[in-house]
């Protein structure tokens, strides 16, 4: 699995025109690629890194209108400041530009198998009790974002062992 963080000030997706999810305020849009050998083990383990990755500051806890958590550090998570995360699956992450002009997408796996991985992804977080919104599996969606910083993560779960 393959995803990739974006630090936002707001996010939206949609799809023919209809607004599926956003959040405004400081947040989180996570991009999803699944492979091959992927499992649900994988997609929690890799939804909570992000969730706890400290990506944030103290200014954050003042746009989201949240109390800093006792005894924290100048870096916060995503998770100590209680914030909201958009999900949006992508296989074109798992592109493969090696040769000629035309990406291949062999590496991505195929909708089938890949949905329920990124359904347990978003899981994963609605269980920690986050405002998860979603983007549609397979639409053709319109993402608009305003990244923070600008603030760009890739984790790739065969280089992530924690």
């Amino acid at each position: 699995m393959r995803i990739v963080i974006q630090r936002a000030a707001g996010a939206q997706v949609s799809v023919e025109g209809q607004v599926t999810g956003s959040f405004t305020g400081p947040g989180l849009v996570i991009l999803v690629g699944v492979t091959h050998d992927d499992t649900p083990t994988v997609a929690a383990k890799l939804a909570d890194k992000a969730y706890d990755m400290r990506l944030f500051d103290a200014s954050h806890a003042e746009t989201a209108h949240t109390d800093l958590p006792e005894g924290s550090g100048k870096e916060l998570s995503a998770a100590d400041l209680g914030l909201p995360v958009l999900v949006i699956s992508q296989f074109t992450l798992y592109a493969n530009t090696r040769k000629g002009r035309r990406p291949t997408w062999d590496s991505a796996a195929p909708g089938e198998f890949a949905s329920p991985l990124v359904d347990a992804f978003a899981q994963q977080l609605v269980e920690r009790g986050v405002d998860v919104q979603r983007g549609v599996f397979g639409a053709d969606m319109h993402v608009s974002s305003t990244n923070d910083g600008p603030f760009t993560i890739i984790v790739d779960s065969a280089d992530s062992t924690s």
